[in-house]
């Protein structure tokens, strides 16, 4: 179909890190993804879960608090582009209702004057939420886009489920972009792999980015040389088998052979760093890998840079006004609802991106 606990210091230098290059420089790109955390609107869609994210839902979901998310979460893409002197190029999302939800978020005040196009297919996720992309057409010439359902077809991952399970199974597509930047070829991937609730789901978060991978291999087939990051919420750490093992990300540069992915969150969790926090352990869900040409690119082409202290090839953005200053959850992401109750937050997760540069 087309269409770990955190350590404070270790969090605190991702907050003020610094580029390695110029922010100025007319050749950095920021490419990053975000959960938005739920972004319904207040109207009842038949096709979709929306019942929770309605005004007589169990979330009393209103125009006010619609109209608050909206500014909560284009103040986090404001702050960001902000911290780094330019928007994102590209900036994958998930947790998003439909096309509607992402033309509010586009056009708040905060950040319209971003000019962010939008690609977006309607999938069969059972909680009614998409993966979708932002993008600067200034930036990125967008030549095509896939929605790449989430099938059990030639799959090599063992997986738990019965025949019956499987047929009966729905999740969000994976989401391809494919264009130009400065020339080059580029494909992006967004993903939001299927939940940890209850437990389970190991086998079909590997299968998510098996599929990932296999068309990743394809396009590079297809268009040789072409740069790749794939991105997400993959419900799973980077030492997880989905992103170790399925998705072939590798921890150090020069690990990176021809067929793999570099993973620059694989060090940083393992340094203390996290993008969410769960029973008051912290985790990096939310991350963006790259191919080997992307992360081997010769003298002159875009290549992925170090952001941090000339360190680290990621950066997880955390913000005091993003993070609960009190309570049970202090130090944690400032969230939406909150044991039930609307409390105004942004997401129960923290974005993260990296830097392209020649």
């Amino acid at each position: 179909m087309k269409r770990i606990i955190c350590l404070a210091a270790a969090l605190l230098l991702l907050s003020t890190g610094c580029f390695a290059q110029k922010k100025g420089g007319s050749r950095n790109y920021i490419v990053g993804f975000y959960n938005l955390e739920n972004l319904f609107d207040i109207y009842n869609d038949p096709a979709k879960n929306d019942e929770e994210y309605l005004p007589d839902g169990a979330n009393k979901w209103t125009q006010e608090k619609y109209e608050k998310k909206l500014h909560n979460m284009a103040q986090v893409i404001a702050a960001m582009a902000k911290d780094n002197g330019r928007y994102h190029t590209i900036l994958g999302v998930s947790e998003v209702e439909n096309r509607l939800v992402l033309e509010d978020l586009v056009a708040d005040p905060q950040i319209a004057d971003a000019n962010y196009q939008i690609v977006h297919y309607d999938g069969p996720d059972r909680r009614g939420v998409d993966c979708a992309f932002l993008y600067k057409p200034e930036q990125f010439t967008l030549l095509e886009s896939e929605s790449i359902p989430f099938t059990f077809k030639d799959t090599e991952v063992k997986i738990t489920l019965t025949q019956e399970e499987q047929d009966y199974f729905r999740t969000r597509d994976i989401l391809m972009i494919h264009g130009l930047i400065d020339g080059e070829h580029f494909a992006f991937y967004c993903m939001h792999l299927p939940s940890r609730i209850g437990g389970k789901g190991g086998d079909l978060r590997s299968r998510g980015a098996e599929i990932c991978y296999k068309h990743s291999q394809e396009m590079m087939k297809k268009y040789p040389g072409i740069k790749i990051a794939a991105m997400g919420d993959m419900n799973d750490d980077p030492f997880d088998d989905s992103m170790a093992k399925w998705l072939h990300g590798r921890e150090r540069l020069e690990d990176v052979g021809e067929a793999d992915f570099f993973n620059p969150f694989l060090v940083m969790i393992k340094d203390g760093f996290g993008s969410l926090c769960y029973q008051f352990q912290w985790s990096i869900y939310d991350q963006v890998l790259v191919n080997s040409t992307l992360a081997h690119a010769p003298q002159g082409g875009l290549k992925i840079m170090p952001i941090i202290k000339g360190k680290y090839y990621g950066r997880i953005f955390k913000k005091p006004f993003m993070t609960q200053k009190k309570g049970q959850y202090k130090g944690q992401p400032f969230r939406t609802f909150s044991n039930g109750a609307f409390i105004n937050g942004y997401s129960d997760h923290y974005p993260s991106y990296i830097l392209i540069s020649k």
